[in-house]
């Protein structure tokens, strides 16, 4: 619960700074777009390898090659409009939560695992819709970027409903 929490909170900040800071780039928000699915790969590569229940393991497949999906579609744009993702304090934000959760599951198994995992799902993909929604989509300048990031808007929802879904079995179960 802590972890989820804290990945929240970051998630958090991260998005006041985004909104109180200075606007992000186009490349920058391509930058975080990426950084945040190559995130959710992290995390379920880490469940593929430890978990042992066929729902988590199946919800962690099906975030590795959704993720991965869109990363290649963002990497198709991003190429055909000469754009480099760019680095930015959001996306480090990203990567230093990230690192700090990925070594919270690794130091757990069996159920307590399953669990800590879930939880992050569900908490992660809150915080990331909130982010795309309320600071990616508005301040990307190129309509065929902001169409990507709407037409993944549906796609994370239906992962929050899937993680909510598992998580509520992992409670049944746990």
């Amino acid at each position: 619960l802590k972890c989820f929490t804290a990945a929240l909170a970051l998630l958090s900040v991260s998005y006041a700074n985004a909104q109180n800071g200075p606007k992000l780039t186009d490349p920058e928000i391509a930058h975080v777009a990426v950084t945040a699915n190559k995130i959710d790969i992290g995390y379920a590569e880490i469940a593929k390898q430890k978990s042992k229940n066929a729902d988590v393991i199946k919800f962690a497949e099906t975030m590795a090659n959704d993720h991965q999906a869109i990363i290649n579609q963002a990497v198709a744009l991003a190429t055909k409009l000469h754009v480099t993702p760019k680095g930015n304090s959001l996306s480090k934000t990203l990567m230093s939560g990230a690192e700090k959760t990925k070594a919270m599951l690794r130091s757990k198994s069996g159920k307590a695992f399953d669990k800590a995992y879930i939880d992050n799902e569900v908490a992660y993909h809150k915080a990331v819709i909130s982010v795309v929604e309320k600071t990616l989509i508005p301040q990307a300048h190129n309509t065929e970027l902001k169409g990507l990031l709407e037409k993944v808007v549906p796609t994370l929802k239906t992962h929050l409903e899937h993680a909510e879904m598992v998580q509520s079995n992992v409670k049944k179960h746990g």
